[in-house]
């Protein structure tokens, strides 16, 4: 089995490291030039770290990140309201992460450079059209001018490129654009000094304006960390954003300082990290309607492209990682189940496999379409399916 996989975020490089860790070989596409470190802070939970560990991931990880012990929960005046103990400190037996998303992606891009190949990623890619037939998938490649770039033949077609997915538009073509909360959310990072335990995370504020404080990295010295910052406010009713969703767009200060005002946190100077910042972002968070169905055939989707979440909440990232492993684990149960039918049919042995279930029966349940095929119904098939 052979899958083509589109995007080269967090959840296309994590499936291209599931993928080969079960044996399926792949190749990824991305339509930027380079796969870039996007973004700003993040926390992956235990669940989602849990299966990069699986990949042999964890040291890289504590390398670049942080622990995080202990979440607070605060009001807007900065009183605690609650507090709990988080990852490893809550009795995990992995960590939760708290981490600049771009290094994050770096590191699972290089395990994939290392496993697979560097021949495997294929930058400067935007997928143009996709068709399906029974044999397999055909995708078509171009660069940002519009001319073609390649032609790309496979098994199976995964869709990982993100809330503006390709992917998703073809097979869903009248959707229409994300729908917007009207919840706006800026965020930056910055040296500064350590506050509480250095491994701590702060959410402070209420319905309608929240904060959010926690180091991803060691700082400059002992006495500091790489302290991200998020502000998350309702600053409409919704619909259509008023800039598109980018995690690389530029915020404007004079629109973030009046929001900033309304909290008080006593364990970090806010208004302060915030205006040190020489550059930080901002995004609408947007997300889609449920979708009917994520596969069509050879194609799927994973991460945003199916089930685009907001940027809050340790969320995306970690459900992208969560993705990938149950798809990668569908894949190896439909190339193995071959083996199952064939031991359903055939106990004892055979003298010719062709006389137990023929080529194309065999084909049908490899390549998944053992029902379109007809061959669903097959005696021992529907036990090795259930």
């Amino acid at each position: 089995m052979k899958a083509i996989i589109v995007g080269g975020g967090i959840g296309g490089l994590t499936t291209a490291l599931m993928l080969r860790a079960r044996g399926i070989g792949c190749e990824l596409f991305e339509q930027a030039d380079t796969i870039r470190e996007l973004g700003v802070g993040i926390n992956t939970l235990p669940h989602a770290i849990r299966e990069l560990a699986g990949l042999g991931l964890l040291q890289r990880l504590d390398d670049v990140a942080i622990r995080t012990d202990v979440l607070y929960y605060l009001n807007r005046h900065g009183q605690e309201v609650w507090r709990e103990a988080r990852g490893i400190d809550a009795g995990h037996d992995v960590p939760q992460f708290s981490i600049h998303r771009g290094r994050l992606q770096s590191v699972i891009h290089r395990a994939v450079e290392e496993r697979l190949g560097r021949e495997a990623i294929h930058t400067g890619c935007r997928l143009g059209a996709f068709s399906q037939d029974e044999g397999g998938v055909s995708a078509h490649f171009f660069d940002r001018a519009g001319a073609h770039v390649k032609t790309v033949r496979g098994d199976i077609l995964i869709g990982a490129d993100g809330i503006h997915s390709r992917v998703r538009e073809t097979l869903f073509p009248s959707e229409g654009p994300p729908c917007w909360n009207g919840l706006m959310l800026w965020r930056g990072a910055r040296d500064w000094p350590v506050f509480l335990t250095g491994k701590s995370m702060i959410v402070a504020g209420g319905l309608h304006a929240k904060v959010v404080v926690y180091p991803i990295a060691e700082g400059s010295s002992p006495a500091s960390r790489l302290t991200n910052w998020a502000v998350l406010v309702k600053v409409a009713d919704g619909g259509v954003p008023p800039r598109k969703e980018d995690w690389s767009l530029s915020g404007k200060r004079d629109e973030l300082m009046p929001h900033v005002a309304r909290f008080s946190v006593p364990y970090v100077d806010v208004p302060n990290l915030i205006s040190a910042t020489s550059e930080f972002y901002e995004y609408p968070t947007c997300d889609r309607d449920p979708l009917p169905y994520w596969s069509c055939g050879r194609v799927t989707l994973l991460g945003d492209a199916a089930h685009p979440m907001y940027p809050v909440g340790s969320n995306g990232a970690s459900q992208a990682i969560l993705d990938a492993r149950c798809l990668a684990d569908a894949l190896a149960r439909s190339e193995q189940g071959v083996i199952d039918a064939v031991e359903q049919l055939a106990p004892d042995g055979f003298d010719n496999v062709e006389n137990v279930l023929s080529y194309t029966q065999r084909e049908a349940i490899v390549r998944g379409y053992a029902s379109k095929a007809g061959f669903a119904a097959v005696p021992g098939l529907a036990a090795v399916r259930a």
